[in-house]
C-alpha cells in the first residue's frame, strides 16, 4: 500500500466536492454586487450588526438569531465572498437569500470605499433623520413664537381694550360732574343773594340788639341811674326812700321811669 492512502485528502483536495461547490456556483443567479470581495477589516460590523439582525427579521417576519450568528460568523473572515455566502443562506432563507445578499454587499462595498468603515447610505440616513430634527425643532419654536406673539397680541388688544373703557369711564364721571356743576352754578346767584340777605338781616337784628361798644362806653352806671330815680322820688313824695327799690332793675333795663309804681 502506498502511504498516500494513509494521510487522506482534504474537501479542497477532493475532487468530488470541488465540483459540486462549482456546479452550486454555476447554478446560482448571484446579484452584480457579489462580482467583488470585501476586506472585512475595512468595515465597522458595530454598525452592520443591527442592521443584519433587522433586515433578516423583517424578511423572515419571525426573529432568527440562531441564523443571525450565523450569518456574523461568515462575516469574521478577513476577506469575504459574497457568493460563498449567498449559497451558505439559500437553505434558511431560500427566495429572500438573493435580495438581502443584494442589499448586504451594496452596505459592505460602500463601507471599506470609506474612511470611517460605515455605509455612505446609513451616513445618508442618520444626516437626514438629524436634518429632519433639526426642522421639527425649528418647526416647534415657530409654533411656540407665533403662539407666544398672538398671546402678547392678545394681552396687548385686551390691555388697550380695559384702557379705552377705563379712559371711557373716566370720560363719562367727567361730563356728569360738569353737568352737575353746571347745573348748581346755575342756581347759585339767586341762593348766594337770599343767603346775603338772610345775613344782612341777622347781622342788622344782631345790631339792633346788641348796641355797638361805643355806645355802652356812653351809657351811665347803674349807680347813677339809681342816685336819679332816688332824687326824683324825694321831690315828688318827700320820701327818703323808694317806695320799692326793687323795681329799680327794671328802670336799669331800659323800661321807662313813669312805668315804676307811685306811693299816693
Amino acid at each position: 500500500m502506498s502511504g498516500g492512502f494513509f494521510r487522506g485528502t482534504t474537501a479542497d483536495q477532493d475532487t468530488r466536492f470541488s465540483n459540486k461547490h462549482a456546479k452550486l456556483l454555476k447554478s446560482h443567479k448571484f446579484p452584480p454586487e457579489l462580482e467583488h470581495l470585501v476586506d472585512m477589516s475595512k468595515v465597522k460590523m458595530d454598525v452592520m450588526r443591527p442592521w443584519i439582525a433587522h433586515r433578516v427579521t423583517e424578511l423572515l417576519g419571525f426573529e432568527d438569531e440562531v441564523l443571525i450568528n450565523f450569518i456574523y460568523g461568515l462575516l469574521e473572515e478577513k476577506v469575504v465572498n459574497g457568493k460563498e455566502i449567498q449559497i451558505s443562506l439559500t437553505g434558511f432563507m431560500e427566495k429572500n437569500t438573493s435580495k438581502f445578499m443584494k442589499e448586504l454587499w451594496i452596505h459592505l462595498l460602500s463601507a471599506q470605499q470609506n474612511a470611517s468603515g460605515v455605509p455612505q447610505q446609513f451616513l445618508d440616513a442618520k444626516e437626514e433623520e438629524t436634518r429632519k430634527k433639526l426642522e421639527d425643532t425649528d418647526r416647534i419654536n415657530r409654533e411656540l413664537k407665533k403662539a407666544k406673539e398672538k398671546e402678547s397680541r392678545e394681552l396687548g388688544q385686551e390691555r388697550g381694550k380695559m384702557a379705552r373703557e377705563a379712559v371711557d369711564v373716566k370720560a363719562a364721571n367727567l361730563e356728569t360732574h360738569s353737568r352737575r356743576r353746571t347745573k348748581f352754578s346755575s342756581k347759585w346767584p339767586a341762593d348766594e343773594k337770599g343767603t346775603d340777605e338772610t345775613n344782612g338781616s341777622k347781622e342788622t337784628a344782631r345790631m339792633s340788639r346788641s348796641p355797638q361798644p361805643a355806645d355802652r362806653s356812653m351809657s351811665p352806671p347803674r349807680y347813677l341811674i339809681f342816685i336819679i330815680i332816688e332824687s326824683f322820688f324825694k321831690e315828688v313824695h318827700g320820701q327818703d326812700q323808694l317806695a320799692n327799690p326793687f323795681l329799680i332793675p327794671e328802670v336799669i333795663q331800659g323800661q321807662e321811669v313813669c312805668q315804676l309804681p307811685l306811693k299816693p
